[in-house]
């Protein structure tokens, strides 16, 4: 009895310690809880029964070997409770539900749903470069640079309208931290994603719950001891409208242990006060952005595709199965931030069927058909053009140009600078345009339509009679300038009718469709009467 108290008292002392150090969720459906109480259960019977255990292999029997056995077979027994739950709660005899982890809208058109790309809020600037900048205007503040580093989070924000990348400084190291944690961290660095301006935000009161912070006033720790039973996923970094840093940490609600993970919520947390609150999604704040990770959303864009008509037709038929292809980029639209990454078959290699938008703060997922070339067969042959350069092709944007999805991408030299854009057709990636990305984007973009840049207004069944007609070859593709009457100005590529253009001429009546233009205007539809 006595030895029992014993090692139930060092036990205990051991689980405080661990808890401390390990910070498990106490959480029945977290995998980070059974391991947690496996090795507490370890401990305990290795001190309660070691002395038995020497008796059983010197002698062949032991006084508590019953005991014993109980404990081993209760393990095993919750390891195996554990195995035919999640088996049970598996794609294998769940695959619908699986499928419907994300509702995905598969009645939408990509030109009513995104605005004609606006140069002035497109960000251009990828993480990667981002991290430069801010590396960059961090090495401007030589008294900070010997106590704190910049984070590589660079979470992509929409902040009073400007897209933007924010990230916190951390302390150097445990000593740094002694030394500063009086004031804790009063900066964070944020660079505008459109135009590579970088800047260091000072506050007046220094930022305290950090993940390089130690003891109490680690993120990590702050939150596992508000919230014990929690299961959090990845943090980040934002800042609300007025500039004041917050941690964004979702939380998780499986089904069975560690299955088939869902957001059910998000702790805010005040980097400098330490004060948190924790929110139900459908109630976090509109200035929070990211909620559900990236990785998340492809899980559940990936689970829809490949369980939509069953688990086995998954593996052997796999009629109608799609993936989302490897990589994914970032849209800003109407102040929220949207993932966006293409769907393949899974027998496809180099083009897409389409792609999805979904909202990273309220899960709202659209699909989009059209077919057209793969992210990376993209980059490639941006790649190609400039080959003897050895420019490095960013993962392209997504945008809309002359109501059309057109791939974006900078290509980048050794040093990470941006030197060339590209635009890419995603319906055919062979319609490749670059250029100096000193002679700005606008630039590349009249080079790659041959024409105006629309301003979006799309005007539909307008009746004109033509005053001219002329064609002209540009990049091997043919287009046809016409004026009207009022001496309006258009322009119509081939590909808009080739059966009615070429036998068009003066005096004709036509009725069209057309962007309006900068200097003329785009026709998209065409009918002769």
């Amino acid at each position: 009895m006595k030895r029992t108290i014993i090692s139930a008292l060092i036990t205990l002392a051991a689980a405080l310690v661990l808890f401390y150090i390990f910070l498990p969720p106490l959480n029945l459906s977290s995998y980070a809880f059974w391991s947690y109480l496996f090795i507490l259960t370890v401990i305990f019977s290795v001190l309660t029964f070691f002395g038995d255990v020497e008796e059983l292999f010197r002698y062949g029997k032991t006084t508590s070997s019953k005991k014993l056995l109980y404990v081993m077979c209760s393990i095993v027994g919750v390891l195996g409770l554990i195995t035919v739950i999640n088996f049970f709660v598996s794609p294998i005899f769940n695959a619908k539900s699986y499928s419907k982890r994300i509702e995905v809208s598969e009645n939408h058109e990509f030109v009513s749903d995104v605005a004609p790309v606006d140069f002035t809020k497109t960000p251009l600037i990828d993480k990667d470069s981002s991290q430069k900048l801010g590396d960059r205007k961090m090495g401007e503040f030589t008294s900070w640079v010997s106590q704190f580093y910049v984070s590589d989070i660079y979470s992509q924000i929409n902040y009073n309208n400007e897209i933007v990348r924010v990230t916190p400084l951390e302390y150097a190291d445990f000593i740094k931290y002694l030394t500063n944690r009086s004031e804790g961290i009063k900066g964070y660095i944020k660079v505008n994603s459109v135009d590579g301006s970088a800047s260091l935000e000072e506050l007046s009161d220094g930022m305290r719950y950090m993940p390089s912070a130690y003891f109490f006033e680690n993120l990590a720790r702050k939150l596992r001891f508000s919230y014990p039973t929690a299961i959090f996923d990845e943090a980040s970094f934002e800042v609300d409208n007025e500039g004041n840093p917050y941690w964004i940490v979702p939380t998780i609600k499986y089904t069975g242990v560690g299955l088939k993970k869902e957001i059910n919520g998000a702790v805010i947390l005040n980097p400098i006060t330490g004060e948190s609150k924790r929110y139900a999604v459908e109630d976090i704040p509109t200035w929070v952005d990211h909620v559900y990770s990236a990785d998340l959303i492809i899980e559940q864009v990936d689970n829809w595709g490949e369980y939509r008509n069953g688990f086995f037709n998954s593996i052997f038929g796999q009629k109608d199965v799609i993936n989302t292809t490897e990589g994914y980029n970032y849209l800003v639209m109407d102040d929220d931030v949207y993932l966006y990454t293409g769907i393949t078959s899974v027998s496809s290699d180099e083009s897409n069927l389409g792609f999805v938008l979904v909202n990273l703060r309220t899960k709202e997922a659209n699909y989009y058909l059209a077919p057209g070339a793969e992210e990376f067969s993209a980059m490639a042959s941006a790649e190609g053009l400039v080959q003897e350069k050895g420019y490095e092709a960013s993962f392209p944007l997504l945008i809309n140009l002359n109501n059309k999805p057109t791939y974006l991408l900078s290509l980048k030299d050794n040093a990470g600078l941006v030197k060339m854009y590209a635009f890419i057709d995603v319906a055919d990636y062979q319609k490749v345009v670059v250029n100096d990305a000193s002679l700005g984007i606008e630039a590349a973009a009249k080079k790659y339509l041959g024409e105006d840049i629309t301003t979006g207004d799309l005007i539909k069944d307008e009746k004109i009679v033509i005053a001219s007609i002329k064609d002209v070859v540009i990049d091997g593709n043919t287009y046809y300038y016409l004026t009207d009457e009022k001496n309006n100005l258009y322009v119509a590529k081939i590909t808009v009718d080739r059966y009615t253009l070429p036998y068009l001429k003066a005096g004709d009546t036509i009725t069209i469709s057309y962007n309006k233009g900068e200097r003329s205007n785009s026709i998209t539809e065409l009918e002769k009467k």
